[in-house]
């Protein structure tokens, strides 16, 4: 592994770090509906564990409201028992041939909960950032004990630098989120 290798490695695991963190918060329930809510509950289609986007059309006609109309009318009570046993909180009504979702309000503890949540998320996500960071600087550091690879003193210390910088930046990024979402799941 050589020199550009490492820092792009480096760079692309806190990309899909930051990635997980975007996903993961678009699972999270704020006052508004959201398909993000419900799109990757996974429904057991004829057998195989199968993501809810992939098997029905998911919209929201009012705020406070999220449709589910599956691909295969047959599969309505799968969609119905996999919705209850997300753990989100939300009782799914079977409409013919579709699912209709009503979000109540969040209660005050709630929104407490989900937002402790939002952050356990979020530190889960530096973690996984210095995690890449410290990878990053053991490969800095085989490389420049090798001597066969020609890495002097001052570009592995730019190299160490560089992974700061990228650190920080990624790190800033993650706080961002939390903060955007934090404000979403407060707003009434």
């Amino acid at each position: 592994m050589d020199l550009d290798e490492v820092m792009l490695t480096t760079e692309d695991s806190m990309e899909k770090a930051v990635e997980y963190l975007k996903n993961e918060l678009r699972g999270v329930r704020t006052g508004r509906a959201s398909t993000g809510l419900v799109e990757f509950i996974k429904v057991d289609y004829y057998g195989s564990m199968t993501d809810l986007r992939a098997m029905a059309s998911i919209t929201v006609p009012e705020p406070t409201q999220i449709l589910i109309k599956p691909f295969d009318g047959t599969t309505v009570q799968s969609i119905i028992k996999a919705i209850q046993g997300a753990g989100l909180g939300l009782n799914p009504i079977g409409e013919g041939k579709m699912v209709r979702l009503q979000l109540p309000p969040l209660s005050g503890e709630r929104r407490t909960q989900l937002i402790s949540s939002v952050k356990q998320m979020g530190e889960h996500a530096k973690v996984a950032i210095r995690n890449s960071r410290r990878d990053g600087n053991k490969h800095l550091d085989q490389l420049a004990k090798d001597k066969s690879q020609h890495l002097g003193e001052d570009a592995a210390k730019r190299a160490q630098d560089e992974i700061t910088e990228m650190v920080k930046k990624y790190e800033h990024q993650a706080e961002e989120l939390i903060a955007s979402k934090t404000r979403e799941v407060q707003e009434i």
